[in-house]
């Protein structure tokens, strides 16, 4: 499968050096990676580009609301044990970020790649992906996304009778209902924390019954498929019952629950889930997440949450009261507009840690901190809030684009 055995078209070939260029001069001009801008050229030049560049790739794909770039890194690092990977590793994840990604391995033998959910079914078309990874599906950027359920549609259509072999959560719904057009899934049991857009049944509209871990409907019947490997703690259980030590660099539940997905996507490979988890390890953090910065002679820990599910998770890895915490929320393009989903965010889970407030949107967030009744302050900048805040390591949370103004003030 390896190596370039079916050469590109001098189309290609143009598209791909032009792209590469205009990316280069991106980069110069200090405007980003040029990944996206690149490919977008790109692809414009050659509309098959995507297509031919996958065409020598065991293509794998993942989707998700949250965890997508975090399991496409922990995926890529357990297939290097297998040949050598080409993966969107910075998380430009729409068709021309992908196609950008996909230009620069030529002699990889996997394509690793995080596909944003509303353009899966179109990159799934394109790439013939040899495997496919659903993690979950939560509401997100409300002005530009669907509800959750038409987005769990256009993946079950868009799937249906997809030659990939889909590793699937089986404990949320909405990915179960999707995943089920396909002829070909493995299960796997990673769990659901935030289960505030999976009350009804997506097949039928029914009331979903939620005895314990299980789920089902109570009017059609749909119910959760019997998993063949699943998170238990702090181990992976493969589908002949053995349990595997997780040992990730990585914090929390979540990072777990991806690590075992990822670990089950490996095995499709030939990849041993020993194997794949000690690999996983070497990933300390992913695009700057999870990085503890030196800003200000403090110790400044980077999450990113960017809808409800994100920061329910997040709030469990923060370390215990009188921990600082700064909270910044931005509502620009790339984040959505509409910030109406903080008021699905529990705040309440923040009671007893001094909390400093800032980006763009920051007093939306203000007034439902007030509402949550939190103890908050609202600063102009991070240099502010971090000079009020009280020693010790501060946890800063950020949505997308204010996750990405931290990096910047912070030389990350």
């Amino acid at each position: 499968m390896a190596g370039n055995s079916d050469p590109l078209t001098p189309r290609a070939k143009l598209a791909v050096t032009a792209g590469k260029a205009v990316a280069a001069a991106s980069r110069a001009a200090g405007r980003g990676s040029g990944s996206v801008i690149g490919g977008r050229v790109a692809l414009k030049l050659d509309p098959d580009l995507l297509a031919r560049l996958a065409q020598h790739l065991d293509v794998i794909l993942v989707s998700a609301t949250n965890g997508k770039t975090t399991t496409t890194r922990l995926i890529a690092e357990a297939l290097r044990a297998a040949g050598p990977v080409v993966s969107n590793a910075l998380g430009a994840n729409m068709p021309a970020g992908i196609t950008s990604a996909l230009a620069g391995g030529s002699d990889a033998k996997f394509g690793v790649i995080e596909v944003d959910e509303k353009y899966l079914a179109g990159v799934a078309r394109d790439t013939a992906p040899k495997c496919i990874a659903l993690l979950n599906l939560s509401r997100d950027q409300l002005d530009r996304a669907a509800e959750t359920r038409m987005l769990a549609e256009n993946w079950r259509e868009g799937l249906a009778g997809s030659k990939a072999v889909v590793v699937a959560n089986c404990d949320d719904p909405l990915v179960v209902w999707a995943a089920s057009s396909s002829p070909n899934v493995i299960w796997v049991a990673a769990g659901q924390m935030w289960k505030d857009d999976a009350w009804s049944c997506p097949s039928c509209g029914g009331v979903m019954q939620r005895p314990g871990e299980d789920w089902f409907c109570g009017e059609c019947g749909f119910r959760r498929p019997q998993p063949s490997w699943a998170l238990s703690g702090d181990h992976v259980l493969d589908p002949h019952g053995s349990a595997w030590p997780i040992h990730l660099q990585l914090p929390g539940r979540a990072n777990k629950a991806n690590a075992a997905s990822s670990a089950a996507v490996a095995a499709v490979f030939g990849v041993p889930p020993q194997v794949a988890l000690e690999r996983m390890y070497q990933v300390q953090a992913v695009a700057g997440r999870y990085d503890v910065v030196q800003f200000q002679n403090r110790d400044l820990r980077l999450l990113l949450a960017k809808n409800p599910a994100g920061w329910l998770e997040t709030f469990s890895l923060i370390d215990p009261p009188p921990a600082p915490v700064i909270l910044s929320v931005n509502a620009r393009g790339a984040d959505g507009t509409d910030t109406s989903w903080l008021w699905d965010v529990d705040y309440t889970r923040l009671t007893g840690h001094p909390i400093f407030v800032i980006g763009d949107r920051k007093l939306d967030l203000a007034v439902r901190l007030e509402v949550a009744n939190q103890h908050f302050q609202v600063c102009e900048d991070l240099d502010q809030a971090v000079q009020m805040c009280p020693p010790g390591r501060i946890e800063v949370i950020a949505n997308y684009t204010a996750f990405q103004d931290l990096r910047r003030r912070v030389g990350n």
